[in-house]
């Protein structure tokens, strides 16, 4: 559980470097312990963010997401292996920041990519 949370909260404190979030932005979450400790809320605070727990046993809560895993696995994973583990991180990182956010068009969106929303949406 202890390296979840830590875990957890390098990734929000990496998002928060990178993307800059405004005051009021919304973390949405499952209800791991991880998201639902003190230090992390306590760290969703201090970044002034707003948590969002999706409902108890509600996959339905939180499709964007859901939808993004099967999209990984079906596009990336399932399709080739690694020889390392950091040849799968860079390469998990580049499907993300170089197709995925950048490209791939959702739906959900209006068949844009999600840079494309979001510099649409500012």
């Amino acid at each position: 559980v202890l390296r979840s949370l830590h875990l957890a909260i390098r990734a929000l404190d990496r998002a928060v470097r990178l993307r800059n979030p405004p005051p009021g932005c919304i973390f949405n979450s499952d209800r791991g312990s991880q998201y639902c400790s003190h230090d992390f809320q306590k760290k969703l605070t201090e970044y002034r963010m707003t948590p969002s727990m999706c409902s108890k046993g509600n996959c339905y809560d939180n499709t964007v997401i859901e939808t993004f895993f099967k999209s990984l696995k079906a596009e990336m994973l399932w399709r080739q292996s690694w020889p390392t583990r950091r040849q799968a991180i860079a390469a998990i990182f580049q499907y993300i920041n170089g197709f995925y956010n950048p490209r791939r068009r959702h739906s959900y969106l209006g068949s844009i990519s999600p840079l494309a929303f979001e510099a649409k949406a500012a």
